[in-house]
């Protein structure tokens, strides 16, 4: 199971790349199934390197939100 968190786009690359960011961690994916409608700021969940869905930003809050609950938790 693959639980996806929303990234949100820092920069675009001209080879259909972007460097998304999830709680301060960075990492370049590519864009190819989102078409070239793909902009700085915009959120998407990423699979494999790949976004492959766009997400609103209420509902990336929400899961980030979640993201920053669940990291604040010690595991025993």
């Amino acid at each position: 199971m693959c639980i996806g968190f929303p990234g949100k786009i820092v920069t675009l690359g001209s080879d259909g790349s972007a460097v998304v960011e999830i709680g301060g961690v960075q990492r370049t994916i590519r864009l190819d199934f989102l078409g070239e409608d793909a902009s700085v700021g915009d959120y998407v969940i990423s699979h494999a390197g790949y976004a492959i869905h766009r997400v609103d930003e209420q509902l990336a809050e929400e899961r980030l939100a979640t993201l920053n609950e669940l990291m604040s938790h010690e595991t025993y």
